[in-house]
């Protein structure tokens, strides 16, 4: 076992993946001489050659073709858009070609296509590239969506992303690039669809993904000291969702608060309640909670970029009022 960093199982997966499968390929912009410019890609050109790790033109829509085309013909194509915000630019091939094509074939052509998207704060990239997107694909069926917070599920998602037969949005965190993890010194694939219950508890169930996973935990530490015993579960894939995992924590604990980074409306958040709410409406003793990221553009000053999303102040305190409002009234 090794201590790596985040980006650094991106590019192990990667290289395990482009040296099992003569099929994978590698493409984006920047992502061959350059190594990407998160460095996720680095080497990987040099050892496997410019055939199977490409530098393309600036356009995502070519990207996103190239693709398409290569899935249809046989290939597992790896597509990276360098900032997940990009993904608007190619929104019509994802939503409409990627998602649907194995559908519209009457499942004669499968797509197994894994798209890398950088996404969240932490570079001061301001409001342009700095978005998690991952909100913008949920109502549309036929893709999957995995969101890994540690070096492990990195590693593990992507090789099983790389692995499925559907498109898959592998959406790395720009937060989190340079954070340390163990690594298996053989590592394998991480299922799809599978949430984590990162630290147990019994009184509060925190929900959270990427960046909000390390606020969360930090927040359970700290209410920890006062008595407050809180679970953390990491959903690791958004779509499809461990509803089952989590429903369960709530049944443990019977308090529920969700924290995303990205805005509240229309987010994986709220739709994780509402059929939270649907399913195991009788295990809450309180109104479920949302923390989301402010409802503005994201800053380009560091100090208002890492005060845009919630933080562990913020999750705190609606833990305290959510078990304050949770408990008996006296006598």
């Amino acid at each position: 076992m090794a201590e790596v960093t985040y980006k650094e199982a991106v590019n192990r997966a990667l290289a395990d993946a482009l040296a099992a499968d003569p099929d994978v390929f590698v493409f984006g912009e920047d992502i061959g001489a350059a190594g990407g410019v998160f460095k996720t890609t680095a080497g990987l050109q040099e050892r496997f050659g410019r055939d199977r790790v490409l530098d393309t033109p600036i356009s995502e829509q070519a990207i996103l073709g190239l693709a398409l085309g290569a899935a249809t013909q046989g290939m597992r194509p790896v597509a990276e858009l360098m900032f997940a915000d990009f993904a608007g630019v190619a929104f019509d091939q994802i939503v409409n070609q990627l998602a649907k094509y194995r559908y519209m074939s009457n499942g004669q052509i499968s797509v197994p296509v894994t798209i890398r998207l950088a996404q969240g704060i932490g570079g001061g990239f301001a409001a342009q590239h700095s978005q998690s997107v991952e909100n913008w694909f949920l109502n549309v069926v036929g893709l999957k969506i995995v969101v890994p917070a540690t070096p492990a599920d990195a590693y593990g998602l992507l090789r099983a992303a790389i692995a499925d037969e559907d498109p898959v949005l592998f959406f790395e965190h720009k937060g989190l690039l340079n954070d340390k993890g163990q690594l298996e010194d053989d590592p394998q694939p991480v299922e799809i669809g599978r949430a984590a219950v990162v630290r147990q508890g019994s009184d509060v169930t925190i929900v959270a993904s990427q960046l909000m996973r390390a606020r969360a935990l930090e927040a359970a530490e700290r209410l920890a000291a006062e008595s407050i015993s809180v679970e953390v579960i990491d959903p690791v894939t958004l779509v499809p969702m461990d509803i089952a995992t989590i429903g369960a924590g709530l049944e443990r604990t019977n308090n529920l608060v969700v924290v995303q980074e990205s805005s509240a409306g229309g987010s994986w958040g709220a739709t994780l309640i509402a059929r939270l709410i649907g399913e195991y409406f009788d295990s809450f003793d309180s109104p479920p909670l949302l923390l989301a990221g402010d409802e503005t553009p994201i800053p380009f000053a560091h100090q208002l970029e890492q005060a845009w999303p919630p933080s562990a102040d913020r999750i705190v305190d609606a833990v305290r009022g959510l078990l304050g409002a949770a408990a008996p009234a006296a006598g």
